[in-house]
């Protein structure tokens, strides 16, 4: 059993093992893969759900968006400040079975308050992961390595968000929404208990100079802390931008391809999400990696100039996608798009984990959540859907394109923020890994 000191399989204190490590690294990273997919069924779910359910394009991007990230961010704040105190594998343990519970609970809504409902319940559940995970690999991983392995973490994101596309599309297609939800979310259930008997839980580790305290920080000096840090600042709206345009573009990227090209769930399901795993587990590693050897080579300050130069790269493309005439023609620029722009979550991640005081890591990582998924999740989705529904009197069918185009037009401010970011860390942080 794992314990908050000592390590599972009866280690000493203060040592983790090469083979610890890598199955705590993985069950995470596959927690956070059954996160997404829970959380992004729904974006291949929507046209089925609306013509069932009669719903408008704004209750779908509230279903997406706000109704979800409101719990989500908020609860993450109280978790954090646990998961700095207690046992982390238990608190992703339980919040896995939770979220999981859920998910299936959302197969059997029989109208928009039920099924709102059931969406909040994952929010509180999935509260409960993303802060306590960061900790932990911030303390089995050293600063110069944590890049990578918040990036190998980070991949979650992308196969949960494909799987939930390829397995959500299959089973609507064949029998129906309600179905989807119900097979995606009970094995999370079991998955939780694999998680609480073999992940470890390692000993908090402090970096080089920090100066640690046995007193344990409130919160309002995590938001202290982190406010007055001008290179995280800087990094946090960067994300938070990134994000708002992310989740606005994954939570609706099927019904686009459904609506406006025709395409059916299967083959959404089948092509285009195994194309955009491809796409985004490509950017994601390569980022990692390429963001570890700048910041062992030149410091910390790489890291986000990277993201700024590859989002650079991908802006031309992700405005061919919502421009584009032709449904292939827009998956193949989407494609290139996302093997750009993807690599943006383990290295800014990293960045935060390494600028945060020891004792607070977990805090810090759900002040970035709280703000991310308020402006990102919370609003991107929701945005949308508003939009959508007040451009159809005059562009029909047509109106969710020109949504989505109004929400990536925040990208050049996006890039903007982790340049800045990259100059103040390079005057902050001049040298290597911190």
């Amino acid at each position: 059993m794992a314990t908050a000191t000592g390590i599972a399989g009866g280690a000493p204190a203060g040592e983790v093992s090469d083979r610890a490590r890598k199955v705590t690294l993985f069950l995470l990273t596959v927690t956070y893969f059954f996160s997404y997919m829970d959380r992004q069924i729904l974006a291949i779910l929507l046209e089925d759900i609306k013509a069932d359910l009669l719903l408008s394009d704004t209750q779908l991007g509230l279903l997406s968006g706000f109704a979800f990230a409101l719990f989500y961010a908020t609860l993450g704040i109280p978790v954090a400040a646990l998961a700095d105190r207690m046992n982390r594998i238990n608190i992703i343990s339980i919040a896995l079975a939770l979220w999981s519970a859920m998910t299936a609970a959302c197969g059997l809504a029989q109208n928009f308050i039920q099924l709102l409902a059931a969406r909040v319940g994952v929010g509180i559940g999935e509260a409960g992961s993303s802060p306590p995970s960061h900790s932990i690999i911030a303390d089995l991983y050293p600063a110069e390595k944590r890049a990578l392995a918040l990036s190998i973490y980070s991949l979650g994101v992308t196969l949960g968000a494909a799987a939930g596309q390829m397995f959500g599309g299959n089973l609507t297609y064949f029998f129906d929404w309600r179905v989807a939800f119900i097979v995606i979310g009970l094995p999370g259930v079991m998955l939780a208990i694999f998680v609480k008997l073999f992940a470890t839980e390692p000993p908090r580790r402090a970096e080089p100079g920090a100066v640690d305290s046995e007193d344990q920080p409130s919160i309002g000096e995590g938001f202290t802390t982190i406010l007055s840090n001008r290179s995280a600042r800087w990094m946090i709206a960067g994300v938070t931008l990134t994000s708002m345009i992310g989740y606005a573009l994954t939570g609706w990227t099927p019904a686009y391809l459904i609506r406006i090209f025709d395409l059916n769930t299967l083959q959404v399901g089948n092509i285009v999400a195994p194309l955009l795993a491809i796409a985004g587990v490509a950017s994601g590693l390569g980022g990692g990696w390429l963001a570890n050897r700048m910041t062992a080579r030149d410091g910390l300050w790489r890291q986000p100039w990277m993201i700024a130069i590859l989002k650079t790269i991908a802006l031309p493309f992700l405005i061919w996608f919502y421009l584009a005439g032709d449904a292939w023609m827009a998956v193949g620029v989407y494609f290139v798009a996302v093997l750009f722009q993807s690599s943006y979550l383990g290295p800014t991640f990293a960045v935060i984990q390494t600028l945060a005081p020891l004792k607070m890591r977990a805090v810090w990582a759900a002040i970035t959540l709280l703000i991310i998924n308020l402006i990102g999740l919370g609003l991107g989705p929701t945005m949308v859907g508003v939009l959508s529904d007040l451009f159809a009197p005059r562009f029909g069918n047509e109106s969710l394109r020109y949504a989505l185009l109004v929400v990536a037009a925040a990208t050049p401010v996006a890039i903007l923020c982790y340049w800045r970011a990259a100059v103040l860390m390079k005057h902050d942080y001049p040298k290597a890994a911190v």
